[in-house]
């Protein structure tokens, strides 16, 4: 039995997806929040399991008689810690065989700007230290992110404007990611694993140009930014100051090389070369 938390997530949707291809439904369960977004698992015939990660009875209740738990990182980032301890202290009181987390591939986390990020690592030392076999999914920056990044179909007008300096990200689209994770966790692995889940090529915000250049047919130009006057445009949109530092401190870790990790974990997990980011680009703006 395999349960995967956060499973009405992108991510926790994309693994679930994948494992209804591989195993029966029976040896699969879901852990929610809100089982009205839960229908379609429902419908497949998923086990589902009410709760939160900050309620250790029904993260309890969940595990029993399960064999793998995948922990899908939680998006409250100022308690995420706290809340994954919640979820690996459980997993060790019902001496579940593997726990799987799915974590960041970042190149030197000792360096980071976006000190939240630390909390991805914070997490698998506790995971090492409770003792339980465990595998590691080290992700890169998803593909699927870089409408956002740069603005959806404003792109087209205003061009690309960031402070991503020449920064390159190993991109890789998020469906990849959950069927490579899907594959790892239906396989027979003994140990402790870490794998790095990562593009086969890095790209920088003017490779991003480019490919939409050659997609649309509109010129789209990258601008790197100055970081203070972006981040001021931020909180001039709208933002509070706290996550206008954020995000900058994301984009600054790219420009400092942070995303630029290439590993071929992903493609042996595949079994093929995981997109490119024309063609990936292509199915997520629909052109």
């Amino acid at each position: 039995m395999i349960l995967v938390t956060g499973a009405t997530g992108q991510l926790g949707t994309a693994v679930i997806n994948q494992l209804l291809q591989k195993v029966p439904v029976s040896q699969i369960a879901a852990f929610v929040r809100d089982e009205t977004k839960a229908v379609n698992l429902i419908k497949q015939g998923v086990t589902i399991h009410i709760g939160t990660y900050d309620d250790p009875q029904s993260l309890e209740r969940a595990m029993q008689a399960m064999e793998t738990v995948l922990l899908i990182a939680g998006t409250d980032e100022e308690n995420r810690v706290r809340q994954h301890q919640h979820v690996i202290d459980a997993a060790k009181k019902a001496r579940i065989q593997r726990i799987a987390y799915t974590s960041r591939a970042l190149k030197d986390p000792s360096t980071l700007v976006n000190r939240l990020m630390e909390g991805h690592f914070q997490t698998e030392d506790y995971i090492k230290a409770s003792g339980l076999p465990y595998t590691l999914f080290q992700n890169s920056l998803y593909m699927d992110a870089i409408p956002q990044f740069v603005g959806g179909d404003a792109v087209f007008e205003r061009g690309i404007y960031l402070p991503a300096g020449q920064g390159r990200v190993a991109l890789a689209l998020r469906s990849e990611m959950g069927e490579a994770i899907a594959n790892a966790l239906t396989s027979t692995t003994e140990g402790n694993v870490t794998y790095q889940l990562t593009g086969s090529k890095s790209y920088s915000f003017y490779d991003v140009a480019t490919a939409l250049t050659a997609l649309s047919g509109k010129s789209v130009t990258y601008t790197p930014a100055e970081l203070s006057p972006f981040e001021t445009q931020l909180i001039g949109r709208g933002l509070a100051a706290v996550v206008a530092r954020r995000i900058t401190g994301f984009i600054t870790d790219i420009a400092n090389g942070q995303e630029d990790i290439i590993r071929p974990d992903l493609e042996r997990l595949l079994g093929r070369k995981p997109t490119a980011l024309n063609q990936g680009l292509n199915l997520l703006y629909k052109l």
